[in-house]
């Protein structure tokens, strides 16, 4: 099954408007992850405007109760990132996913993938660096197929692609182009030797077109929909109503001819 990670950045966002540490984001995290979510994700900036440096070691602490759980912690690898995650490598703590984006300081929202060959020298040595740590390495990457086999070769275990494009496109006439450019995309990288990951504004609307058009996705990481949709629905059913939209994309999947 697809994995479905949580990211927490919004939670974060809301507690830092005033100074009485709610909502907590570790009790978010402990609700998601009793609630059937396989993982969860962080992202924290250089400007802590949201995830913090002691959230991280919060949430790390407790995901040792959790061992088939799976913690992935996002960002730029040339700013913050590698200071954070070896801060939990000497800790001791858990970690087993490092996406690497190509955000900007400050940046708003992550909106592009890495440009390799532009970026990938230097992605070389610290993706190298990840993986001493026993880290696995997902480099952000747009849903262009002919990119997928640079970022095996710059030493990447698995991609994320960077699904706003399609989400973006949702009930209009590209829909369709979209979701065979990211079905391409994501075949390219199977046969490149790597994992598939995806994110940016999956929904309940459009997850389960995604999963069940794109071949071999290993996990999604929903924050900003899934934390909106828990507002209303509470973070329990939030996660279990993703976790079927999954499970219906996989079942529709099954059933295709091949």
């Amino acid at each position: 099954m697809t994995a479905l990670s949580v990211n927490l950045n919004k939670v974060a966002l809301v507690r830092n408007t005033r100074h009485l540490g709610i909502p907590s984001v570790t009790r978010a995290a402990q609700i998601c992850l009793e609630a059937g979510a396989h993982g969860i994700t962080v992202h924290p900036r250089p400007d802590e405007r949201h995830i913090r440096q002691s959230d991280v070691v919060d949430l790390a602490t407790l995901m040792k109760h959790w061992p088939a759980a799976e913690f992935n912690i996002e960002g730029n690898p040339f700013h913050n990132l590698m200071d954070v995650a070896q801060n939990l490598i000497e800790l001791g703590l858990p970690l087993h996913q490092l996406t690497f984006v190509p955000d900007a300081q400050g940046q708003f929202t992550s909106d592009h993938g890495w440009d390799l060959d532009q970026e990938g020298t230097c992605l070389a040595p610290v993706i190298e660096r990840a993986k001493a740590w026993g880290v696995r390495v997902s480099l952000f990457m747009d849903a262009t197929a002919t990119d997928m086999a640079g970022a095996r070769a710059v030493g990447a275990d698995r991609v994320e692609l960077y699904t706003e494009p399609f989400a973006a496109a949702w009930a209009t006439p590209a829909q369709g182009d979209q979701l065979e450019r990211f079905a391409q995309a994501a075949s390219a990288a199977l046969a490149a030797g790597l994992g598939v990951n995806a994110g940016h504004d999956l929904n309940r609307e459009n997850l389960t077109a995604f999963i069940s058009a794109v071949q071999g996705v290993s996990e999604v990481s929903i924050g900003h929909a899934l934390i909106s949709d828990a507002l209303e629905m509470g973070y329990q059913a939030a996660v279990h109503d993703y976790l079927r939209c999954i499970a219906l994309g996989q079942a529709w999947r099954a059933q295709v001819p091949g």
